[in-house]
């Protein structure tokens, strides 16, 4: 970027974007001062508008705070937001105030937690420097043709909004990941507890099997000795008249 100065005379990209980002959030603030005393409706509207499951995934554009904000401001906000939502003030409304609500707490508790603010940060971090990089490769290219380095992201207010748009995406396709990481792991569970089910009945299956052959075991060999015994006796009443039976011969001794 600085060599872009030496040339052109310009300030370095690197300087224009963080000052465009300070205004940027400055201008945020100013916007969030306005819609922070919105209307208890207006602000359930806001929370639960179409898109607002990806739109409310930015923690901090749940509580229209500032990431900087310390923890003071986001107990203060988070505060000053359940009270304009909350059901028992919106009874005319209370089963989307209940949402409202739910979404508010959701991202309060997000932030308490560092781990989550941390990531939630990385993510807006991203998609300012994203929009950085793309906006040094135009100039580069427009640099290249020997046009005119200006870009519409020069302008503050489309700068803002191409960052809200790229980190609000990050955020849509890290929820998207995690929901499909979440559905793998549901399915892998589910498998492994069928055939932990399908063990368990081949194993049951099994015994009951042993149980019934070791029951029945004497009632067959019973039958089998007497079946023998039939075939014994029939082979005996035939020979009977060929010759004199053993039996007689042995109660004679």
């Amino acid at each position: 970027g600085h060599d872009m100065a030496a040339a052109g005379g310009e300030p370095s990209t690197q300087n224009v974007s963080d000052e465009l980002f300070q205004n940027f959030y400055t201008e945020v603030k100013q916007i969030e001062k306005r819609d922070s005393v919105l209307t208890s409706k207006q602000q359930i509207d806001r929370l639960l508008r179409p898109g607002s499951s990806y739109f409310n995934l930015n923690p901090f554009e749940v509580l229209q705070i500032d990431p900087d904000a310390t923890d003071d401001e986001l107990k203060k906000r988070f505060r000053a937001l359940s009270i304009l939502v909350h059901p028992d003030k919106n009874q005319d409304d209370a089963d989307r105030a209940q949402k409202a609500f739910e979404a508010v707490d959701k991202a309060y508790k997000l932030l308490l937690d560092p781990e989550q603010k941390k990531r939630a940060l990385d993510v807006i971090h991203a998609g300012k420097e994203y929009v950085e990089h793309m906006v040094k490769e135009k100039k580069k290219q427009l640099k290249k043709e020997g046009k005119s380095q200006y870009v519409e992201e020069d302008d503050e207010e489309m700068f803002k909004q191409a960052v809200y748009k790229q980190t609000m995406k990050l955020f849509a396709e890290l929820e998207i990941k995690r929901k499909e990481r979440e559905a793998k792991e549901m399915h892998e569970r589910k498998r492994a507890r069928e055939e932990e089910i399908e063990q368990a009945e081949k194993a049951k299956r099994e015994r009951e099997w042993q149980k019934n052959f070791e029951e029945t075991r004497d009632g067959r060999v019973d039958s089998w000795r007497s079946f023998q015994a039939k075939g014994k006796s029939k082979e005996k009443k035939n020979r009977s008249f060929l010759k004199p039976p053993k039996v007689k011969m042995e109660q004679r001794e």
